[in-house]
Parts: C-alpha cells; structure tokens; sequence
C-alpha cells in the first residue's frame, strides 16, 4: 500500500471535503425536489361499490316544486331513520342546504321550497289520475308497468346464494321462481289493457361483467365488513351490485315505465343449502323506497339519490298502488304481515298500513319510477316449501291436507287482481253515449 506524501494531503483534505459538501448537497436537493414532485394521492370519495360520483345539476328541475313542509315531513316520515341526516342536510324556512362533498367536503346545493301551490318536475312516469280515460273492462289501458323477476337464477342460483335442496326433492331457486311468476303475470296484465314489459325473460344476467371481471379492479375498494374472501366479495358485486346497475339502465333509459314490480320470494335463515333448516311460518310485505340510515348516507351517490327520489315524487304512487295491492293480496293468499324488528335502523314503518314498509335498496334507489318491492311466502316454510314442491298447475290440489291453488298463480292471481282494483277506481272511465 502506498500513503500519500505529506506535501499533497492538505490539498487532498480539501479535494475530499468538498466532494462530501457536493454529494450531500445533490442528495437534499434530490431528496426536497422528489418530495415536491411526487403525486399526492386523492381522498377516496365516499361513495357505494360500482357508483359514479353524483351530478348535484341533476337536481335544478326540482327547485321550488316542494313546500318546505312537506319536504320535512317526507325526510322525518319516509325518507331517513336516526339523526344523522342532521350533519348533512340544513332545513332553512325557504331552503334545504345540502353538503355534496363534492368537488370539495364543505361544497353546498341549495334547494329552493315553493312559496306556491306545488308542481311536478318533468319525468317519464305517470300516476293514475294522469293516464287518460279508460273503460271498466280495461283499467290498465296505457299503462306501461314492467316486472322485474328478482335474482337471476338457474346456473347462477348457487352463486347468489338463492338456491337449497331438501333430501331427494327439487332445488328451490328463487331466481326461477320469479320468473315463472312474472310469465303468468304478463297476458293476464296485457288482457287487462297494461303495456307489459320483463326486465330479463331468461336465467341469465343482463350485466356483461362476471366476478372474475370485478376481482382485480373492484374488489379492493368494495366495502367487506364480514371479512369474505376475494372472490366471494366479488361474485356478491356481480349478482348483488352489477346486475342491478345493468337492469336499472334498462328501466331508466329503454323501458321507461310507469311502475316497476320487483318480484321475490322472501326466506329466512336456512344455514347449509344441502342441510336448510325449515321453519313453520309464512309472511307476506311490500317495500317502498326510503329509510336511508346514517351511514348510508354519508356516501354521496346515496344522499343525492334520497333527495331526488324524495323530489320525484314517486313516494306518494308507491304508497297508493301498494296500499290497494297489500290489501288484495293479503285477502285473496291469506298470510299475514310480516313484521320487522323493533328500533330497526333499516326499515321505515308506513302509518296504517300493516303491510307496507320503506327501506333503501339498489333496485328501488336505482330505478327512477315508482317501485313495489313485493315479499310474499317464505321458500324454506314447511308451509310454502311442500306447495313449492307442488310447482303450477291449474285450478285446485291437494297440498299439505287441503285443496289449495298453485303457489305461483296465487302469487300471479293476487297482484293482477290488486293492480285491477287500484286503477278501476282511480283513474277516469270513459262516458259511454
């Protein structure tokens, strides 16, 4: 090893300290240029799986067509349960001021009452009394109602978790079920007079997205709060979530309808699908739109979505055609009203009306008429599954010990029947000469 002579070390000192100085200088100009240039990365807008960001714009036809009063009172009544609405909404005497989060969280709508009588904001749907005139042999002359049979059933029944099997008897998928009530339903309607449409006339999905298409972008950001796996989050986006979406742009912006049906077979626990556990009662509700909880809405889409449904004016044909229905059906199937549980933060009670309840589901948010989300039955009963096991037929059998109608034409039968009655009497008949 050589050393370096003595006369050239202070030079070499100096050589090296400022070779130190330099590097050092370099990396915290490095290092401060990096921390100005790096991206900062956007706070997640709240918002529900698989929804665009809200257009508050959207609101503009509604301004000054509610009085102050009823719009509380729809809020209060309807539209929320708890207190946490508060922390959003301000009801002024002339105004409702709404914080839309966006573009930025103290961002402001502000919706004007009406000093005035009240007016409807331009919408495709009509209520009875603004069809024209009919005859009493056709009371559903004009009217566009479209049904939509719940779930998708056949090869996807296991998948959205609506199918079960008892020993050797045949697999109870509601998803077909539906559907075969929604193809009773369709000429009896039409003999009526309705313009009938079905939202999906097979078992299939309308939407193109498939759980494997929803697993690398989606599932990250969907809300998991029972811990699934990857891809049991992401099939429950496609049946749950995906599908929905699909069939509401198919109402809101093909179909077009008055009203909607939404049909189901109601359920309750029945753990292993190979294994169900059965009950011994049966039940029968209807669902209006409403009952936004605190926490739902503290995502945008949905606190916009409860403020135009509320504008829209749809609540009030719900309530009309659905009181009529209840009635009927529960007069001509004989169940009795279901009853949900006490203090419950996703339900809204309807005053007087036993069977009619409001609760904030995607269907009924989504879709932009009037919506009956009809519950009747229970698939795992041990009243209603030997009567399901019976499948449709005509007229009366033995079933259970007593002669009884097909399960699915008595479904088919009650809504026809109430849907007859609710316009017979509510719209205008034509004078005959």
């Amino acid at each position: 090893m050589k050393f370096i002579s003595s006369r050239w070390l202070p030079i070499t000192l100096v050589a090296v300290v400022c070779g130190v100085s330099i590097v050092a200088w370099w990396h915290h100009q490095t290092t401060d240029d990096q921390a100005v240039e790096a991206p900062v990365k956007p706070p997640r807008i709240p918002l529900s799986a698989l929804s665009p960001a809200p257009v508050w714009s959207l609101l503009d036809i509604y301004q000054e067509s509610i009085s102050r009063e009823r719009f509380q009172q729809l809020v209060e009544e309807i539209y929320v349960t708890g207190d946490g609405w508060k922390e959003w909404l301000e009801i002024q005497e002339d105004a409702a001021v709404i914080l839309t989060g966006l573009p930025s969280p103290k961002d402001r709508y502000v919706l004007k009452f009406s000093e005035q009588a009240p007016r409807s904001a331009p919408r495709f749907w009509r209520t009875a009394d603004e069809l024209p005139p009919t005859t009493a042999d056709r009371p559903l002359q004009d009217l566009h109602i479209a049904i939509d049979p719940g779930h998708i059933g056949g090869d996807w029944a296991k998948v959205e978790e609506r199918w079960f099997i008892v020993g050797d008897g045949k697999p109870v998928m509601e998803g077909n079920m539906t559907l075969d009530v929604a193809l009773l339903m369709k000429p009896r309607l039409e003999a009526l007079g309705a313009n009938v449409s079905l939202i999906r006339e097979k078992n299939e999905p309308l939407t193109l997205l498939r759980p494997a298409d929803l697993l690398e972008n989606n599932v990250a950001t969907a809300p998991n709060p029972s811990g699934m796996s990857p891809q049991k989050l992401a099939e429950r986006l496609f049946y749950r979530t995906a599908e929905i979406h699909a069939r509401a742009q198919k109402v809101n912006n093909e179909m077009r309808p008055d009203l909607v049906l939404c049909l189901h077979f109601n359920a309750e626990a029945w753990g292993d699908p190979n294994h169900p556990r059965l009950i011994d009662r049966t039940h029968f509700h209807i669902l209006l739109h409403g009952a936004y909880s605190s926490d739902e809405t503290k995502l945008l889409d949905q606190r916009h979505r409860m403020v135009q449904k509320l504008l829209s004016g749809s609540h009030d044909e719900e309530l009309r055609v659905g009181s009529t229905l209840a009635r009927e059906f529960a007069r001509t199937s004989g169940l009795p009203a279901y009853q949900y549980p006490p203090l419950s933060f996703a339900v809204r009670e309807i005053k007087g009306e036993p069977f009619l309840w409001a609760r904030n589901l995607l269907a009924n948010r989504l879709f932009d008429c009037p919506v009956l989300y009809i519950e009747p039955y229970v698939m795992n009963s041990t009243i209603d599954y030997a009567r399901i096991q019976a499948g449709d037929y005509d007229g009366l059998r033995e079933v259970s010990g007593k002669m009884q109608p097909s399960i699915f034409r008595e479904y088919a039968d009650g809504l026809v029947q109430g849907l007859k009655l609710h316009y017979l009497h509510a719209r205008k008949l034509k004078t005959i000469p």
